[in-house]
């Protein structure tokens, strides 16, 4: 059975593009509030669970112990634009573990950020491992690795003491199988592994709740989303969907993006966790998909309503500014 039609893109008064998905909402609890799709089937999370791999890195007082800054901690969470001052808290953080870029294992590409990339290639420099987006989850990973007393070299590896403490978080939470047969390699080189979006879904939810936890993931949990929610920049960039979201409703939600369509999210207000997947992997069905969730469960005022309405039925916009079509998520997913 093909997954429903959550997301349509038109032009004109016709549709012109259909997205199907699958979306599991569930609380602190395990219970279901919401299923749509086929949501048993595995999908990689990629950069989604980033929070939850930080989480090693807070419980452990490593955070502590080299004064990681509420900045720094939203980094380690981030799949950042490559601006500026993502590189420069980056470097940041490997230099109060002693260590610099050449550590980092995650390769070098552009910015995401246009404005970025024109200034980099303008000024006659080249991209490096701290431009890549998930250069600050990689310098939390070293930064895990030294204060353990581990060698950081190969700590992408699942082999390596780092990769064990990050998957053993992720089966803490999500209650998910994190083995060999259900996990591949992530773009930025660390080990990836398949998971059930309830299961997902209920680890944000624990990781929004702190129902279910143990004390000292509890509160590492709370204060990764209280560094996100005072430095929602960090975590994305200028312009770009997390970010906008998380500077609206600051700890009131924590969002976040992975790839090939996926977005996970934790609704702490509520007890809610949410996991979400676009089928054909796009980025704006996803992205309509969580606005629209919010519109759905969150309690907003006019404004905040009036802001993410208009994420969830985005305007589409030629090279001329003529307004051409829309996004908007389906009925099914606004009810």
């Amino acid at each position: 059975m093909d997954n429903p039609i959550l997301v349509e893109v038109s032009r004109g008064r016709l549709v012109e593009s259909r997205h199907r998905g699958s979306v599991a909402v569930v609380d602190a609890e395990g219970s279901t509030v919401l299923t749509l799709g086929d949501v048993e089937r595995r999908v990689f999370p990629r950069s989604a669970v980033k929070a939850l791999q930080a989480l090693p890195l807070v419980e452990n007082g490593i955070a502590d112990k080299y004064g990681l800054t509420d900045e720094e901690i939203a980094l380690a969470c981030a799949s950042h634009s490559g601006e500026p001052d993502h590189v420069r808290v980056a470097a940041s953080m490997l230099a109060k573990a002693g260590q610099n870029e050449s550590c980092l294992e995650c390769g070098a590409h552009w910015p995401l950020g246009d404005a970025a990339t024109r200034a980099l290639a303008a000024s006659g420099g080249q991209p490096t491992q701290l431009h890549n987006n998930c250069s600050g989850k990689h310098a939390g990973f070293i930064c895990l690795a030294c204060g353990l007393g581990d060698d950081p070299k190969g700590y992408v590896k699942s082999q390596h003491p780092v990769q064990q403490a990050v998957r053993h978080a992720l089966e803490d939470l999500t209650g998910a199988s994190h083995t060999e047969d259900v996990s591949g390699i992530d773009g930025c080189s660390i080990p990836t592994y398949a998971i059930p979006l309830p299961a997902l879904a209920f680890g944000f939810a624990k990781f929004g709740s702190g129902v279910g936890i143990s004390p000292g993931c509890k509160a590492a949990s709370e204060r990764i989303r209280t560094a996100v929610a005072r430095h929602p920049f960090m975590v994305a960039g200028t312009g770009r969907f997390d970010t906008k979201l998380m500077d609206i409703l600051g700890e009131r939600a924590f969002v976040k993006t992975g790839a090939e369509g996926v977005y996970c999210a934790a609704f702490p207000e509520l007890g809610y966790g949410i996991a979400l997947k676009a089928d054909d992997g796009a980025g704006r069905a996803a992205e309509a998909m969580m606005a629209a969730l919010i519109l759905r469960f969150l309690r907003l005022d006019d404004n905040e309503r009036a802001m993410i309405d208009a994420m969830a039925q985005p305007i589409l916009k030629n090279w001329n500014g003529i307004e051409v079509g829309r996004i908007r998520a389906t009925q099914e997913l606004m009810v």
